[in-house]
């Protein structure tokens, strides 16, 4: 029976939330290995003067430990 774990990661991007997320994985995928799926938590965007000029989202990460 494998056994899951997951991390929390926040990340943000200029470009979008599709942008963020891939940088979500990147980063973490660069010290976890076997990474099996994301699960976005929380999505937000930076605003100002009344433009959107970042988005932002919270991810937990999930993996198998071997």
């Amino acid at each position: 029976m494998p056994i899951v774990k997951i991390i929390e990661v926040i990340a943000s991007s200029d470009k979008g939330i599709d942008d963020a997320i891939r940088q979500a994985v990147a980063e973490a995928s660069k010290t976890v290995r076997n990474i099996d799926s994301v699960y976005v938590q929380d999505i937000k965007a930076h605003v100002k003067d009344g433009q959107v000029t970042t988005f932002g989202c919270v991810c937990k990460i999930s993996f198998r430990i071997e």
